[in-house]
């Protein structure tokens, strides 16, 4: 599905995090300026968290019936059901685990059968020479994987007397190489340890099942999801939830034509009801039947980062009708009287989120003088290009201002470039309390008269 927005190069607010005004209205307020660091983001909406215990009970249900009716047949599942040691168990979950990083399933197979066979045991793997190692991992590639797997081994076997660490936060502290997901892994698999896990996978899935389209590779996204999947793990088999969880996304829910018919869990799934909506309101269209804008802000998107300010636009809508929108929401966002002819057309910026195509309408607004904003209302803040980019922003806002700057950068300097860099130095040498940067100037470093 495609949507079309317009944003204004300038300024930036909070996005999400709760009610979302209709379209065409804005959130007021600014922070004092100075390098103030940008806020914490907000909680995510509720519609981006598992917040119904009957809800959650269900998903695991539906989920761990289909795992055990379609999982594939793994050596390693077969050792970790059927290994009564649990520090061969552990063993043998963590050498699938390590081989299977950057490597596909049906490649692993052959490699983890002769691996096993010829190292069974860590104290095994513990007395081989990495030359062995690295002959038998021939093929694999990445081969620092097979040289600190064996360090870790002869590290439990010296120093830990042969045990495993029994924990997920012992496993990913004491042993070399293994991170936050391996130490789940083996943890909940091995030794049923009520933890979650979060890989590629994983992070599709639940993005999926929760609408969630922000940048799922920002260390903030990963922690939301991280806590997601704890909360959602089944207690009594969290190791085939985790895996069942990766196996959807192996198998079902895979990142190009998922197979939603499918999907065990597909009655959870947000995305997916955002996809029939999309299609519903297409069909209106279609047979001329008037239907809102959908606002991509319905599915928070980018809820808890900050945005420039920005408002749905209707399909086909002709650039001066775009400008008198912008303007009629400026006017209302900044209290100043914005004109639309004021407004300077940057250019599109295309931007995918998990399954929206959006195109950003990117304009520019010079002013002269200080905007000071109401704080009291709602978050808002003017920020230095440096701080924009320290800020909890989005890679699509990433883009509008590269778009932005591309085009400074291609205009010619003369007369009007000097009389911004007065607007800016006016700006950034003003004493009086409350008072912002010039809107030509908020996105440079203020420098000294």
């Amino acid at each position: 599905m495609s949507q079309l927005r317009a944003a204004a190069a300038r300024g930036l607010r909070r996005s999400g995090g709760r009610a979302v005004p209709p379209a065409g209205q804005s959130r007021k307020g600014a922070s004092p300026r100075g390098g103030v660091p940008a806020p914490a983001p907000d909680p995510p909406p509720a519609q981006h968290l598992f917040s119904d215990p009957a809800e959650i009970e269900a998903l695991r249900g539906s989920l761990l019936a289909w795992y055990d009716k379609c999982k594939r047949d793994l050596p390693w599942r077969t050792l970790a059901a059927t290994e009564p040691d649990a520090d061969r168990r552990a063993y043998a979950v963590w050498v699938s685990e390590i081989m299977l990083q950057q490597t596909q399933v049906a490649t692993v197979i052959d490699y983890y059968n002769r691996w096993m066979q010829k190292w069974p045991t860590l104290q095994a793997l513990a007395q081989a020479s990495l030359e062995e190692v690295n002959e038998l991992w021939a093929g694999l590639g990445y081969y620092s994987r097979g040289k600190r797997l064996q360090e870790a081994a002869r590290k439990v076997v010296s120093e830990l007397a042969g045990r495993m660490p029994r924990t997920a936060e012992d496993l990913q502290k004491l042993l070399p190489g293994v991170g936050r997901y391996t130490a789940g892994a083996i943890a909940s698999i091995s030794y049923g340890q009520a933890t979650g896990v979060v890989d590629g996978n994983v992070i599709r899935v639940l993005c999926r099942l929760r609408c969630i389209g922000a940048d799922s590779s920002s260390p903030a996204v990963i922690d939301r999801l991280w806590d997601m999947a704890n909360a959602l793990v089944d207690r009594s088999r969290p190791g085939d939830f985790n895996q069942a969880l990766m196996e959807l996304g192996a198998t079902v829910c895979v990142p190009k034509a998922p197979l939603c018919g499918e999907c065990p869990v597909k009655q959870h799934c947000r995305a997916r009801r955002r996809v029939e909506k999309e299609l519903a309101f297409a069909s209106q269209k279609l047979f001329g039947k008037p239907a809102p804008v959908p606002d991509v802000e319905d599915c928070g998107l980018l809820a808890g980062l900050w945005e420039f300010p920005s408002l749905p636009l209707a399909q086909g809508l002709q650039e001066e009708k775009q400008r008198e929108a912008l303007a009629d929401h400026l006017r209302a966002w900044t209290g100043w009287p914005v004109v639309a002819g004021g407004l300077r057309l940057i250019g599109e910026v295309v931007h995918i989120f998990s399954h929206i195509h959006q195109t950003y309408v990117v304009y520019s607004l010079p002013l002269d003088g200080d905007v000071t904003l109401d704080p009291a209302l709602s978050p808002s803040r003017w920020v230095t290009e440096e701080e924009f980019h320290a800020s909890a922003v989005s890679t699509a806002m990433k883009k509008v201002l590269k778009a932005h700057e591309k085009q400074r950068g291609e205009s010619s300097p003369g007369k009007g470039s000097k009389r911004k860099r007065g607007a800016k130095q006016q700006g950034a040498s003003s004493t009086h309390p409350g008072t912002q940067l010039s809107l030509r100037a908020f996105l440079r470093a203020p420098t000294s008269p």
